[in-house]
């Protein structure tokens, strides 16, 4: 079916939203570690472990920094007891925001959350204020140019749940989030390697802001991706430049 997901506006922010925080290793290993502790040291038993692994080769992280966030986080190592919170909150003109963090003290990552939204034109929200406008799902992304009808078939083979085309031909892949390992393995045994490759809260709806307000609100996304207890930020809206 065919979208305005536009496949190189989302893969331009996400590449400059990881080299603007300069902290991708960081957030990586918190991840690794986090992913460990739930479900095992084995990646081909522990398909979120295996996700984070496969984006820490993708930023180059060194193989025994990996290690060492595995180990830390089945036990073999002492360190931060990081856990899984999530925020949510309102941005510029009601703005759905949805803030993953991960932290070894709560009542600071909140208070730091807090702040960014309030400095910045928004505010926090209950949870479940915002997050029933998003959806969990496995996100690939393929650059325009791809064979739509050969993905298209390799893809609902493989059990994804949507294929979108958007209006510069990039196609986008969507699929359950347990289904991730399995979508991305089979597309790639076909030669289809997707440019960006997650599981993520993905929008019901996009609504895009220019002007004043795509400035503010890309102001205080910002802020809150500065944060470091942030491994990511998610919003309903689509700024323009």
């Amino acid at each position: 079916m065919a979208g305005h997901s536009k496949w190189a506006n989302i893969k331009h922010k996400k590449a400059a939203t990881d080299a603007k925080r300069g902290k991708i290793w960081t957030r990586l290993i918190k991840e690794i570690t986090v992913a460990a502790r739930m479900g095992g040291g084995d990646p081909t038993a522990n398909p979120r472990l295996r996700l984070a692994m496969d984006k820490a080769a993708d930023a180059n992280m060194p193989k025994d920094n990996v290690q060492r966030a595995i180990t830390r986080g089945t036990g073999g190592e002492d360190g931060a007891n990081y856990e899984e919170v999530r925020y949510e909150g309102y941005g510029i003109g009601g703005a759905a925001v949805i803030v993953d963090c991960m932290t070894d003290n709560r009542v600071r990552t909140v208070a730091e959350v807090r702040n960014a939204f309030n400095k910045n034109g928004g505010n926090m929200g209950t949870e479940g204020s915002v997050a029933f406008m998003f959806k969990h799902v496995g996100q690939f992304l393929f650059a325009p140019g791809t064979n739509e009808d050969a993905l298209m078939e390799a893809a609902l083979e493989a059990g994804a749940e949507d294929v979108v085309t958007d209006e510069e031909g990039g196609i986008e892949v969507l699929c359950g989030p347990h289904d991730f390992a399995g979508v991305k393995d089979a597309l790639e045994a076909k030669g289809f390697k997707a440019e960006v490759a997650e599981i993520i809260m993905k929008p019901d709806a996009v609504s895009e802001v220019t002007g004043d307000n795509a400035i503010k609100m890309q102001k205080l996304l910002d802020a809150l991706e500065a944060l470091d207890d942030v491994q990511e930020v998610y919003s309903n809206v689509e700024i323009q430049d």
